[in-house]
């Protein structure tokens, strides 16, 4: 009989490289299956797992499926092609048409950082080369095949994929695996009970193994006091009353559509001056077009208008010498840069520029993983190093946690126990030790579910483990 095993390859006692893999002995050989291909991203010790010899043949994997587009879900797919994988890449059309954005800018952004680096001597490598290039995305992107929310995918030998629309971002989906061994859920990551530009979230079939995210396991999100995002609102008002700038790292995915809507929002109830506000990141125009496109799809809610932002003055900011001109802009305004969590991308520079003026303001509105520049800022560092030198930190650094899309402690308590039938085993992925333990220890307490944080590289044989559940029962 077949036997399914379940690795996890990434996104087990930590935020990102999210990879788990499906291995089933059939009667015709072994069969592959990866669901999600992240980048890890963060500290040097989980970077350097990029440059790892993959577990198994890139080759002898079939197919991935993707939840959605974020990079540490699917940033690892051109260096996996360029390893031997020839399989298919299955996504939303909304995840594989954010996935060619997301891709085309990581390997961009990682062959000037090599250049950069050989330029100035700042690697350590005699010659630094970028992890994959552009040709590397442009052998992936033929791989990518479409499906649609509820409709299974049979992929053969006994297995079937469903995609159950997660309220994350734009496409994303949880994926519910069927194997001749017993059904699988991977959460991927999921959003909260309400998106302030997306549907809400769906709660799929439920599943003997549940693999669910635990980024924010540990915590709650705040309730607001008073107007929503009223410490931006404030951070804003008094940086430009100083005459000073506000620099906002964002993820061009997402995070920069509900910022760019907030700051819409804000200015229509006269909450915070009008200033121009630059979207210094061609990631992020090229997302907030397919975010507009599909506002009169199924996919956004009414109260997003469209992503039309008719108060604000934006300026959207695409080639090198268009983002050199804002540093002599010379009046205040708000900058809306990527990375999210200032691990690259233009908004280095920007920062390069800010933080040493006691006048500017850095705002952070999403998660920031251990060993990032954003990490650094939002624990206090006093410096930070950026292009081979350290940058002073003398500016004002604003936490909104307001702008999370993902679930909080209560939230993914909820959806786990909305999954009917209820599962007979769960892990905690997608999270920082404490949170996955956290949540762990959550899913016990309130709904008496075996639940455990997944180990990096744990493999675990599927019928086993359910035939063991069984017995606890």
């Amino acid at each position: 009989m077949a036997a399914t095993r379940l690795t996890f390859l990434g996104g087990a006692g930590t935020v990102t490289g999210s990879k788990y893999l499906i291995d089933l002995d059939t009667s015709s050989g072994p069969r592959r299956i990866l669901i999600d291909c992240g980048m890890f991203q963060g500290q040097k010790k989980l970077r350097l797992l990029n440059w790892s010899r993959f577990p198994v043949p890139p080759s002898s994997i079939s197919d991935v499926l993707l939840t959605h587009a974020h990079m540490d879900h699917t940033g690892y797919l051109p260096r996996l092609m360029k390893e031997g994988f020839n399989g298919a890449i299955w996504g939303t059309d909304s995840t594989l048409a954010l996935t060619e954005i997301v891709l085309r800018d990581s390997a961009f952004l990682q062959e000037r950082d090599a250049d950069f680096a050989n330029a100035h001597g700042f690697s350590r490598h005699t010659n630094a080369q970028p992890l994959y290039r552009i040709g590397d995305v442009e052998r992936t992107l033929p791989m990518f095949r479409t499906i649609e929310f509820a409709r299974p995918l049979d992929l053969g030998d006994g297995m079937e994929a469903t995609w159950t629309r997660a309220g994350h971002i734009l496409g994303s989906g949880s994926i519910r695996l069927s194997t001749p061994d017993g059904s699988i859920l991977f959460s991927g990551d999921l959003g909260r009970a309400t998106h302030p530009v997306l549907r809400k979230r769906e709660i799929p079939e439920g599943a003997d193994l549940v693999l669910v995210e635990s980024t924010y396991g540990d915590r709650e999100h705040p309730d607001p006091v008073g107007a929503a995002h009223e410490a931006f609102a404030e951070a804003i008002r008094s940086t430009v009353g100083l005459g000073g700038s506000i620099l906002i790292p964002a993820f061009a995915v997402d995070r920069t559509e509900v910022v760019l809507l907030a700051l819409d929002e804000m200015l229509r109830e006269g909450r915070i001056p009008d200033v121009p506000v630059f979207v210094d990141s061609p990631m992020a125009l090229s997302s907030l077009e397919i975010y507009r496109a599909r506002s009169q799809a199924d996919e956004l809610c009414e109260e997003a208008g469209g992503l039309r932002l008719s108060h604000l003055d934006l300026h959207e900011v695409r080639s090198v010498n268009e983002s050199k001109a804002i540093n002599t802009f010379g009046r205040s305004a708000i900058i809306i840069s990527a990375s999210g969590m200032a691990t690259g991308g233009r908004v280095l520079h920007h920062l390069e520029r800010m933080l040493p003026g006691e006048n500017n303001c850095v705002i952070l509105t999403g998660y920031q993983a251990i060993g990032t520049r954003g990490r650094s800022l939002l624990d206090g560092a006093i410096s930070v190093k950026m292009h081979g030198m350290e940058v002073a930190v003398r500016c004002r650094v604003v936490r909104d946690e307001e702008f999370s899309v993902h679930a909080d402690a209560s939230e993914l308590l909820d959806w786990v126990g909305a999954l009917k039938p209820a599962p007979r085993q769960v892990f905690c992925v997608h999270g920082e030790d404490d949170s996955t333990k956290a949540l762990a220890k959550l899913l016990g307490e309130k709904l008496s579910l075996a639940a455990i944080p997944a180990r990096a590289n744990q493999s675990i044989d599927v019928r086993a483990t359910i035939a063991k559940a069984n017995l606890r029962v």
